[in-house]
């Protein structure tokens, strides 16, 4: 298969539209050819493309910026001397001054398949910027190596964020050029939008299930996204961001489990597995034992749970990370009624919210978990309604 950028190396004649425009490139490192070349390196050897400009989203183009919500500040390439503006620093809009040095801007970045993944929201910020400058917007598509799974609660009205662009559930089953394409007809968008396709891809074929795995390596598209298992589990341990439990970040698996140094993690699983077994097969839940090295209970061993999406325990139909990660907190809460579980502070610059409400885009979880007598069945009715409602909404915006 070939992925949009690969595709717009290869073809001459979709570079042609570019030949005369200058033009911007929005990356991240795992912006990258089959054989590893950075988008900026490639296209700046392209006599048809004049690089005027690049963007970075959080973590920036170079993505060296290990923590969570650590602002990255402008800078200049200097091997190809065109500026690099952050949009995840002083600004995550594209400045009126930023948007005057470009024609057309290729927007290569490696989704996650999850609402709360911020490069969705940076797309969403520059179809806007674009639409009122009247500047070209192409999207150098990519797999979601996720697949097409739907799964959570739809975005309530009034908790739209930096994590959270729009109405969709937290997995949205989307390509970022499939995005684009449901922002612009949602959000009534007059802008000039191109989507270069990828060719091959297979999404629901195993064993990548949406990553051509055997044929592309893995580049981290941010610091703590170090493998396919780690996005597969994603759509549910990003809510741990919002508890006081550790989501591995400090160490070698982040977002791939989660702890604490005040739970059991046996009596959690054991917790989880007699509430809804259902909700925790196509995957395995091992107990484990941590020490991160930054981050969350530095220092402090916590009693964990490993959440192994891989071969030979991972189901790609049964598998359900956000029910998952719900089940867990449900367990802890059940297991330690009085645990302090929620996080207070700003989460993404969303002020006088709690962070989980503003990661689900709204308190629906929140309420579940807390609410004694409500049980998975309740959140599942709920869950499923908005997941069917949205496979429909998608429908017309999916290229594959």
């Amino acid at each position: 298969m070939k992925f949009g950028l690969d595709r717009l190396l290869t073809e001459p004649s979709l570079r042609e539209p570019l030949r005369g425009r200058r033009t911007a490139l929005l990356a991240h490192p795992a912006s990258v050819t089959a054989d590893l070349t950075h988008a900026v390196d490639a296209l700046a050897a392209c006599p048809e493309i004049t690089l005027s400009a690049a963007f970075g989203p959080q973590h920036g183009m170079k993505g060296d910026l290990q923590d969570n919500m650590i602002e990255t500040p402008d800078e200049f390439d200097p091997v190809h001397g065109i500026p690099v503006f952050s949009l995840y620093g002083e600004v995550r809009r594209p400045t009126d001054a930023m948007m005057d040095t470009f024609d057309v801007i290729l927007i290569d970045l490696q989704d996650l398949g999850c609402r709360i993944y911020t490069f969705i929201t940076t797309l969403l910020y520059v179809l806007e910027a674009a639409a009122r400058h009247g500047k070209t917007v192409w999207v150098l598509d990519r797999p979601n190596p996720v697949g097409r799974p739907v799964e959570g609660l739809t975005l309530t009205e009034g908790w739209e964020s930096f994590v959270g662009a729009g109405p969709m559930p937290m997995r949205h089953g989307m390509t970022l050029g499939e995005l684009g394409r449901w922002f612009i007809a949602h959000f009534n968008l007059s802008v000039d939008y191109r989507v270069i396709e990828m060719t091959g891809w297979a999404p629901d074929a195993g064993p990548g299930h949406g990553w051509p795995l055997g044929s592309r390596a893995w580049v981290n598209p941010s610091p703590n996204a170090p493998n396919l298992s780690m996005a597969r589990a994603y759509a549910g341990t990003v809510m741990v961001e919002g508890a006081t439990l550790s989501e591995g970040r400090g160490t070698t698996r982040p977002l791939e489990l989660f702890g604490a140094p005040d739970i059991d993690a046996r009596q959690v699983i054991a917790e989880m597995h007699a509430l809804a077994p259902s909700w925790v097969e196509g995957c395995r839940l091992r107990d484990i034992w941590f020490q991160p090295t930054f981050h969350k209970h530095v220092g402090r061993l916590c009693s964990g749970v490993q959440i192994h999406a891989e071969s030979p325990f991972y189901l790609h139909n049964a598998f359900k990370p956000w029910r998952v990660q719900a089940l867990a907190f449900k367990a802890i809460r059940r297991l330690y009624p009085d645990y302090d579980l929620w996080r207070d502070f700003p989460y993404e610059y969303a002020f006088g919210k709690l962070a989980i409400d503003v990661i689900n885009g709204g308190p629906g979880l929140r309420t579940w978990v807390d609410d004694p007598k409500a049980s998975p069945q309740d959140l599942d009715v709920e869950a499923v309604r908005d997941e069917r409602e949205w496979a429909e909404v998608r429908r017309p915006h999916l290229l594959y």
